[in-house]
């Protein structure tokens, strides 16, 4: 790719980014919309009264909510959302001050030494620098043997000590931001239950007799009580839609106007007979209060071999969780309970053999789909080489001698076709995660997190890089002498690529998909005639499993190129900068927390960029091999020996804290519990914490009158 080329793509996003910036500080100030760009609000019952009148201002782009959107703290920022939002946020931080020290070294040391190199670029003439390519600025333009190879050298040893330095602050930081808001938090049921799967049920006793007996017995001064798992899938559709109905029809009765009442009864209310949907959902009502009835009292009996065992004591808890229950391991499996509202009950399995073997399956299937993406991976780098499209497709030869044409085909088509199919990948990864057993929310998207992550790394970013004829030479990789040769000849081949797609999926994603919300808002234009008031609203939470990936993404590109191409680090450093401010802005105001995990995706985050640097380190060792200098080669070696050490001692000191809290912690906080005169009543409380939803009393009144009469009258 050319100068001109990166010029015309970062000038289309620029256009896009100015469009979305605009339409954004408008339609966010729109009433109609505040169910898109405000939800928290609506959900808090603030900003809902609408204004007929009109109002210029409106109208009117201005940039009030970036200043709203920086001036919170990080505690008030923690004090509205939760622990993992502000992990979250560090990654940004973090990100900036790595790319901000990079940046220095990189634009001003190394990408002068690059572009004056003769190795490619043979004649240095400043006036033709549109039509240069991108490999100019790159290491490989600098001379083979050429002695200032040694300042990259420094530059890499310096750069690992720094991001290191940083890494290590960063953990230390989280780890105490994770004890300290362990200490100021109230009891949560979680923190004295833990889950008991493949319970062995002997002949003639229920399960719940079970586990009762055994816990009675060896755990008679901390056991507290349990809480039986049911198959309760159906019947959560049933309440479900029992619930959304409900609030329809409350929202329905304060309607004062009977005309928005009457609507068809067809698809979408454009087809069918005029009907007044008061009565109408009424009817609906009645049905699906007798369906839950009968289902509850089927389901009563239908126990899964697992239950949630709460305890008097955090340190109760934990004893039970930690030591090995039965002599068979497989019998008795203990493990840490999520919140009450993170549990996932649709795909709760209790049997050890079942999740094994879903966990194997899931492995095939995502093998699978990562091979299966190397097709749109080799269609994108078909455009990104003009001379391999045009032996693909004829007769598109004379289109694409044309500059413009060339020029956006080259430098923004590719990455934006390779966002669009990646943007379908998320939702797979979830229901891959879903499939293999986990018991909530929080380790679902931690597990697709994961999965994501790998997957980018592999399809976007070694996929890319290893394109062409090498990509089928898998004999390479039986081979480990050669790959660090391999990469370092690849992956500067790609830097034009990839700054590319920092422009178009960093800038232009990042602000249309998640400041301008182009899908909800879309969404929202389209459900808008076909609606009114009564239809359902929810506050969503943020995709903590495909946002961390992407960051990471990013991170890993920053890193790696650091030395081998710097021009692609002002780039990351405004997606970082764009990225503080609006997912600052989407966290006060659009996203609401469903779930805590106290912080435990910044492992995460520390191993990815551990992995980073120690991929920048074999691709340094490859490159001062290609460029004739052995002794920085050599010298280079001592560096991921010395950074997977530092990662090593990190595990050591800091991950234990994210696995659990230390009894110091523990029983601190159960000493504090004795002088608390609430703690009865919320053991009260926990003894029906992790009750499914499904079985639990429904109090709605029913829909033919005004009376407050249950529609559920007992509980299960």
């Amino acid at each position: 790719m050319i100068v001109s080329a990166l010029l015309t793509s970062v000038g289309i996003n620029l256009a896009l980014c100015l469009l979305f910036f605009t339409l954004y500080s408008i339609l966010r100030k729109q009433p109609s919309y505040l169910n898109v760009y405000s939800p928290r609000s609506v959900a808090a019952k603030e900003e809902l009264e609408e204004s007929n009148k009109f109002n210029f201002e409106r109208l009117l782009p201005t940039a009030g909510w970036v200043r709203r959107a920086w001036q919170p703290s990080e505690d008030e920022l923690l004090s509205v959302t939760s622990l993992d939002a502000v992990v979250f946020m560090r990654i940004f931080i973090f990100s900036l001050r790595v790319f901000g020290f990079a940046g220095i070294v990189g634009i001003l040391v190394l990408l002068p030494i690059n572009y004056l190199g003769n190795q490619l670029n043979r004649d240095f003439d400043i006036s033709d620098l549109p039509s240069k390519s991108l490999d100019s600025f790159s290491i490989s333009n600098v001379n083979v043997g050429s002695k200032w190879l040694w300042v990259h050298f420094c530059a890499a040893y310096i750069f690992t000590g720094v991001v290191c330095y940083l890494l290590y602050y960063e953990y230390s930081f989280i780890s105490s931001k994770r004890i300290a808001h362990f200490y100021s938090s109230k009891p949560q049921p979680h923190q004295f239950t833990v889950l008991v799967r493949a319970v062995p049920v002997s002949s003639g006793s229920s399960c719940s007799e079970t586990v009762e007996n055994f816990f009675t017995e060896y755990y008679p001064s901390t056991y507290l009580s349990h809480s039986m798992v049911r198959r309760t899938n159906k019947l959560q559709r049933l309440t479900s839609d029992a619930g959304k109905l409900y609030r329809k029809l409350v929202r329905l009765r304060s309607e004062t106007n009977t005309q928005q009442r009457l609507r068809c009864d067809g698809c979408w209310g454009l087809f069918g007979r005029k009907v007044d949907v008061l009565d109408h959902y009424g009817k609906k009502l009645d049905d699906l209060e007798d369906n839950v009835r009968m289902e509850q009292s089927s389901v009563a009996g239908k126990e899964v071999g697992a239950a949630f065992v709460s305890f008097k004591s955090r340190l109760g808890a934990a004893v039970a969780l930690h030591i090995q229950q039965g002599a068979n391991p497989t019998e008795w499996v203990t493990e840490r309970a999520p919140e009450p509202q993170d549990v996932h009950w649709p795909f709760f399995s209790a049997s050890f053999i079942k999740r094994w073997i879903s966990k194997l399956v899931v492995v095939v299937a995502y093998t699978a789909l990562t091979i299966l993406f190397l097709i749109p991976v080799v269609i994108v780098q078909g455009l990104t080489h003009l001379e391999q499209l045009e032996a693909w497709f004829p007769f598109l030869k004379s289109v694409l001698d044309l500059t413009v044409v060339s020029e956006v085909i080259t430098g923004y088509l590719p990455s934006l076709i390779l966002q669009l199919f990646l943007s379908f990948v998320p939702p797979i990864m979830i229901m891959l995660s879903s499939m293999e057993g986990y018991i909530s929310f929080s380790q679902i998207q931690k597990s697709a997190c994961g999965k994501m992550l790998w997957f980018t790394i592999w399809n976007i970013f070694l996929a890319n890089t290893l394109s062409g004829t090498v990509l089928y030479r898998f004999n390479i990789f039986l081979e480990p002498k050669k790959i660090p040769g391999i990469l370092a000849d690849a992956v500067p081949a790609q830097a034009s690529f990839f700054i590319a797609y920092v422009v178009t999926s960093g800038w232009t994603s990042l602000l249309a998909s998640e400041l301008f919300r182009v899908s909800p808002l879309i969404w929202s234009i389209i459900k808008r005639p076909f609606s009114g008031k009564d239809d359902e609203f929810e506050v969503p939470s943020i995709p903590y499993h495909s946002e961390i990936p992407r960051v990471l993404f990013f991170e890993l590109l920053g890193i790696t190129y650091f030395f081998l191409a710097p021009l692609i680090l002002p780039f990351l450093l405004v997606y970082c900068c764009l990225g503080y401010i609006i997912f600052r802005n989407q966290f006060l105001n659009v996203y609401a927390p469903k779930y805590e995990t106290d912080g435990k995706f910044w492992p995460t985050v520390h191993n990815s960029t551990i992995f980073a640097l120690v991929l920048m380190h074999i691709i340094a060792i490859g490159m001062f091999g290609l460029k004739k200098v052995p002794l920085a080669s050599s010298l280079t070696i001592p560096l991921p020996i010395l950074t997977l050490l530092f990662n090593e001692y990190c595990r050591k000191r800091f991950l234990p804290i994210f696995k659990a809290y230390p009894a110091e912690c523990l029983i601190k906080k159960d000493r504090e519990d004795e002088n608390d005169p609430r703690i009865s009543a919320f053991y009260e409380k926990l003894s029906t914490a992790y009750r499914d939803p499904a079985l639990m009393p429904m109090h709605h009144p029913r829909s033919t009158d005004g009376h407050s009469t249950p529609l559920l009258q007992a509980g299960v």
